[in-house]
């Protein structure tokens, strides 16, 4: 009996271990003195032995002692489990509340290791840190220098940008204090083509699975990486010179440019160009909806005719309502088409005639072209007829011909329907070709003939050797075109994936994580939802109008809805192809000169996908068949093919799709901690959202004003502008953009934290808490390029100090020392 209260005692004492180094061990209530622990008397030990003793020699005295001990016991007791109640209490808020977590000390996080977080972790230590450098780090822009993290403000190193991001390596370092606001609008206009945007980041990824060396034993992905690899063998390819395309000419028939030409039919002709080469001289096709349609719940596609991709140089004078050729790009212009003829062997004697009547054809084909703008005004667009009426319109076209041609093996009539872009130009086309038919003057050197030709070397120039390339690129310095030249992967990725589209969604799909990506969709969206009952709406009727529109919306992952096994792929690209040739079909309109020219003879084309290792042309020529069997498929299936090069998010019906492409490294990883996928992805997601759903959002509800106005002042006070002359007002646009992405970044905060109440844990790069992590994430990001970015009027980086200005979740202050005015400023 005497024991038990002794042994208590001494195990509540207060344990001489400092607090952090004692970790996560148990509170000292629940540790049992060791066996050989010999403690000391104490002075209160030493009375309650005697009190032990007095109480064995009167029994008097023990019957008295007795609450006394009780009394004691329960005190301890009370005490003990208190102190135990209080401890896993605490534990207990620490764990669950992220924002304590979150601001907890920097290197108690769990690290991740992963190769990617490794990576992204090297990135991060040499990119600027907004939390070592509160005055600055949003001072330096996408192509310029930033301050190293230990540069002190002194020394300068480039940044890097989002974990992965090369920049602007010829950009200069400018203060905004210290150049005006038309030199900082032309210096964004200088970068803009530089900034690595989410369309690059994913090429990038593309390349590398193209150009890893996994899944050997699939057929169909070794034909891919295999044209990917041709593409990149210039030194074959230079080596084959013209001869490919020489080649080529002659299966066609010959061309006048070279003396021998076998006088083939334009039909006939047109319609191999439009089979084989996906080559259209005379007008343009694709496939595609009607908006009609659209509105009225249908989904089917159509053949639609558009006006060509003219050749000539050429540009609208809205005073007479017509295009014309650019008088001051004729030279150029007559100057490439030389060394087109030059390179491919034409004789200099006779090259100059070819050429002028190129020149003089192209010119008027351009007369009747007209920009978009202008003919929706016209109401142009969408004008539907059927194939017969479209005949009777422009006969020189032999139009069911040449869509069967285009579209085999389905089955056309002529009674089907098509959809139109620029009738007037179809018309005055048709009129045009009869005209030079009629030229029997030039009727030898066939002129329509070498126009074909020279289109299709336009079609056929990615596959020839440096000197086409090159030509081409002389004449678009020469018409003032100053945009860089895209390094050589980057061309072959996007012809690779012309062709093997199929076998790279596969690839990318399965490389995607799709629990994760869905995880962050529905979080951000879940938080977008939040955020638009905090505002202030003009109205009752906009609030209920929005909020019915999003409820409405399925957020998902846009994956295949049937997605297609490696031997399906495989068979797909193996089996062999046959089109059969289509009916030849002579028509009562035709002049008598062109009944007599000799029909090119169209053999049924049978085809198997093979990938040569050593000719690019070839397997170029094979990719423009493949391409074209995508018009087909998308002309008889409902399914909407996911295009794997978007990386935006759309609308289609009551569903708001996330390409998968949005979600590759070094922009997202499953492995990477939730703070910087939220950081990064999270905020584009918001940012896509709010642009997407609320276009008109300024008109719609007066927070927009007073939050661009809010994040405007503490940019000003900042940076030490208030006060100034000559310091701008915000535009309704920069107001709403200023919104948009200060709203994208509350929305992808809050969204995280209430993915660490669902799952606590997370891990941590460079040792950083999570929402420093979050934050510093976040400014690498600024170099995403989208459609707003001119509105924008200040680098999105700074709202983190916007953020964290009357906060308690960024876990250190970032005041500046000097800036007297930023205690005052309000939260927005």
């Amino acid at each position: 009996m005497s024991a038990t209260p002794i042994e208590l005692e001494l195990s509540v004492q207060p344990s001489s271990q400092p607090e952090p180094e004692r970790g996560l061990q148990p509170p000292p209530l629940f540790q049992l003195p060791l066996p050989t622990q010999d403690p000391s008397e104490t002075h209160q030990q030493t009375q309650l032995r005697s009190e032990l003793q007095l109480s064995e020699s009167n029994p008097d005295h023990q019957h008295q002692a007795k609450p006394v001990w009780i009394r004691q016991r329960r005190l301890l007791l009370f005490l003990g489990f208190s102190f135990c109640a209080a401890t896993l209490g605490l534990i207990c808020y620490m764990y669950k509340n992220p924002q304590n977590r979150s601001n907890n000390q920097e290197g108690t996080e769990t690290p991740c290791l992963s190769p990617a977080c490794q990576w992204a972790s090297a990135r991060l230590s040499s990119s600027a840190d907004p939390f070592t450098q509160p005055c600055d780090y949003f001072l330096f822009t996408c192509g310029s220098d930033r301050l190293s993290p230990d540069s002190g403000g002194g020394g300068r190193q480039r940044g890097q940008g989002i974990p992965g991001h090369p920049q602007n390596r010829r950009g200069n370092a400018v203060w905004p204090e210290r150049r005006g606001r038309s030199k900082e609008i032309e210096d964004r206009g200088l970068r803009e083509d530089k900034i690595l945007n989410r369309k690059t980041v994913l090429l990038q990824y593309l390349r590398e699975i193209l150009e890893s060396n996994d899944r050997p034993g699939n057929t169909a992905v070794q034909k891919a990486k295999g044209f990917y690899h041709s593409c990149l063998d210039t030194k074959s390819i230079e080596s084959a010179g013209a001869e490919p395309f020489l080649t080529l000419i002659q299966k066609l028939g010959g061309w006048a440019v070279s003396g021998q030409w076998n006088q083939t039919d334009l039909n006939s002709t047109l319609s191999l160009l439009m089979r084989d080469y996906a080559t259209f001289p005379f007008f343009n096709l694709y496939v595609g909806k009607d908006p009609n349609d659209i509105a009225r719940g249908t989904t089917k596609r159509y053949i639609q005719i558009d006006q060509p991709d003219l050749l000539i140089p050429i540009e609208w004078n809205s005073k007479t309502h017509k295009s014309q050729a650019k008088t001051q790009t004729l030279r150029p212009f007559l100057a490439s088409c030389q060394r087109y003829l030059a390179l491919l062997g034409a004789p200099p004697s006779s090259s100059m005639i070819h050429v002028g009547t190129f020149i003089s054809l192209s010119s008027e084909l351009a007369v009747a072209a007209a920009p978009l703008h202008y003919r929706l005004s016209k109401g142009q667009l969408y004008q539907r007829m059927t194939i017969k009426e479209l005949q009777s319109q422009a006969p020189a076209i032999d139009w069911l011909g040449c869509l069967q041609a285009a579209f085999r093996p389905l089955s056309l009539i002529e009674d089907d329907p098509v959809l139109l872009h620029n009738l007037p130009y179809i018309v005055q086309m048709s009129r045009i070709i009869g005209k030079w038919l009629n030229k029997h003057e030039l009727s030898t050197s066939g002129p329509l003939h070498t126009y074909m030709v020279l289109n299709l070397l336009h079609t056929l120039t990615p596959a020839l050797d440096s000197r086409f390339s090159e030509t081409a690129e002389s004449l678009s310095a020469a018409l003032g075109n100053t945009e860089e030249v895209a390094p050589r992967w980057k061309d072959c990725v996007l012809e690779t994936e012309r062709g093997f589209e199929l076998v790279l969604t596969d690839l990318l799909s399965e490389r995607t994580a799709h629990r994760e990506a869905e995880e962050i969709i529905q979080n951000i969206f879940s938080s977008f939802k939040s955020k638009l009952h905090e505002l202030k709406w003009t109205d009752q009727e906009s609030l209920q109008f929005v909020m019915k529109k999003v409820q409405s919306l399925i957020p998902r992952l846009w994956t295949t809805k049937k997605s297609s096994s490696e031997a399906e792929i495989d068979l797909l690209f193996s089996k062999v192809h046959c089109r059969p040739n289509p009916p030849k079909t002579h028509l009562s309109s035709l002049n008598s000169s062109w009944k007599q020219t000799a029909p090119l003879t169209l053999s049924p084309v049978c085809f198997q996908v093979t990938v040569s290792t050593h000719s690019f042309f070839s397997n170029y020529v094979q990719l423009l068949s493949l391409w074209q069997r995508r018009w087909r498929k998308l002309l008889t299936e409902e399914t909407e093919a996911v295009d794997i090069l978007s990386v935006t998010p759309f609308l289609r019906g009551n569903e708001l799709l996330f390409p998968m492409g949005m979600f590759v490294p070094p922009l997202f990883h499953p492995t990477y901690p939730r703070a910087m996928n939220y950081g990064v992805m999270g905020f584009l997601i918001a940012k896509d959202i709010l642009h997407l759903i609320l276009p008109d959002i300024y008109s719609q509800s007066q927070t927009v004003r007073a939050v661009g106005d809010c994040v405007w002042a503490h940019y000003l006070t900042v940076t030490e502008k208030a006060g100034r002359g000559g310091v701008f007002s915000l535009t309704a646009a920069q107001q709403q953009e200023a919104w948009v992405q200060y709203s994208a970044l509350q929305i992808a905060l809050q969204a995280y934290h209430q993915s660490l109440k669902n799952h606590p844990r997370d891990t941590s790069i460079s040792g950083l808490s999570h929402t420093r992590l979050f934050l510093t994430s976040f400014s690498q990001v600024n170099c995403d390029s989208d459609p707003y970015h001119e509105s924008m009027p200040l680098e999105p980086s700074f709202l983190i100090t916007v953020i964290c200005a009357k906060s308690d979740l960024c876990p250190t202050s970032l005041q500046c020392p000097n800036k007297t005015q930023q205690h005052s400023l309000q939260t927005c």
